[in-house]
């Protein structure tokens, strides 16, 4: 086994594009976890067809970050914790320490929503469900080009959970007018379940994932922009399929008027949908985006750590797997997701990007020297410092969670 992802760039332009595919689904699946099937479920058996205005900008706000997050990365070709120590001494430590523990913590949630979805899938014990996915995953990390391993395998999972949850949206039969019009004239708006949907797409170490993926595949520099904004956009273009997907599913059981079990809503739906069938394809889709989130947790976790020490450079994939190990050890032994680690990691999750953000737009404002000259665009650094604002709201939100730890 190689001791470090392969971080070589690619020699050919078709290999390149292989690997720039995987950054892109590596932030979608990132993003699609455990979580998000939950969130989107609920939202929508809350807010029905006026949930799509919601998706709608949680999306846009989403696109304006991963612009300014992939095109600082990129052009610079350094990863977030480099530029952060280069804008603030220590900036980039703190950066990693607050990216390393929630990325731990949120991956204990991620193998157990494998272990839920093997569950629904076969049945299996969610304990063993749980390390035989870990088992999976660390295979991965293990194997001689496991760079290209996790490019394919979150590529093919993330088309798989796209297919799938396309087949339950059209047996579901949703009121798809009802979606359009509420998508441009809600009868409803909730700005906290906005908040929530960016929290949960660029919140934490999703932000980076696709991003510092993108510069060891090789492309980086000014003369890559036009390919970087197009990975950037395509990445969370393909999460918002998703979401819309999953919503339009889940609305066409809700719309018909079914109330979904209130302490597992996502199967119940699932099952309304399309019965037995139903229910197991939500543990193929909620396994495929458990594993492809403990994939991206790990490898962008320890990509926080690999610039600070060649030692860890050189031994980053068994890092990986002891990331992995972690994880699966403390699930099993708890045998359920931690609420209050749960609650903490949301919170630092909540601190990492309007820190993050900021220190990459104070790159790109002031530091022209880190991006080889290159003069950053007045219109996306407006709309990124626009995005920045919001992002202190939602990490005073997340703060304002931790009152739960002392109840």
């Amino acid at each position: 086994m190689t001791d470090t992802v392969d971080t070589t760039p690619p020699p050919t332009a078709t290999s390149r594009r292989a690997a720039l595919v995987g950054a892109m689904f590596l932030m979608a699946t990132s993003a699609i976890g455990p979580g998000f099937i939950t969130q989107t479920t609920t939202f929508t058996a809350r807010l029905g067809a006026a949930f799509a205005f919601a998706i709608l900008v949680s999306v846009l706000v989403d696109v304006a970050i991963q612009l300014n997050v992939w095109r600082i990365v990129g052009v610079s070709g350094r990863r977030a914790q480099d530029l952060g120590n280069s804008v603030v001494p220590g900036g980039g430590y703190a950066l990693a320490a607050l990216d390393v523990f929630g990325g731990l913590v949120f991956n204990i949630g991620n193998v157990a929503g494998c272990a839920l979805g093997l569950n629904a899938l076969f049945g299996l014990n969610v304990k063993v469900g749980g390390a035989v996915s870990a088992l999976i995953a660390i295979t991965i990390f293990l194997s001689k080009r496991a760079g290209v391993a996790m490019d394919r395998i979150v590529v093919v999972l993330g088309a798989v959970m796209i297919l799938m949850t396309l087949y339950v949206a059209i047996v579901s039969d949703p009121p798809l007018g009802d979606a359009l019009r509420e998508t441009v004239a809600p009868g409803e708006v909730d700005f906290l379940v906005i908040t929530t949907l960016i929290g949960g797409t660029v919140g934490g170490y999703i932000t980076y994932a696709g991003a510092h993926r993108m510069i060891e595949s090789g492309l980086t520099g000014q003369e890559n922009i036009r390919e970087i904004n197009r990975s950037a956009v395509t990445g969370i273009l393909v999460t918002a399929l998703m979401r819309i997907l999953l919503f339009l599913a889940v609305l066409g059981v809700v719309a018909g008027g079914v109330k979904l079990a209130a302490d597992n809503p996502a199967p119940s739906a699932f099952e309304h949908a399309a019965g037995e069938t139903g229910l197991r394809l939500f543990g193929l889709i909620m396994w495929s985006a458990a594993i492809t989130s403990v994939i991206g947790a790990s490898y962008t976790s320890v990509s926080f750590l690999v610039s600070f020490s060649s030692w860890i450079e050189r031994n980053r994939n068994w890092l990986v797997v002891g990331f992995i190990v972690v994880s699966t050890a403390i699930y099993l032994m708890i045998g359920t997701t931690p609420a209050k680690l749960l609650v903490l990691a949301g919170a630092l999750n909540g601190l990492i990007l309007p820190f993050g953000l900021a220190v990459l737009l104070w790159v790109a404002a002031r530091r022209r020297d880190l991006l080889g000259g290159y003069r950053y665009p007045l219109w996306l650094l407006a709309l990124g410092a626009a995005a920045w604002l919001l992002s202190l709201y939602l990490g005073w939100n997340s703060l304002s969670d931790l009152d739960d730890l002392w109840k």
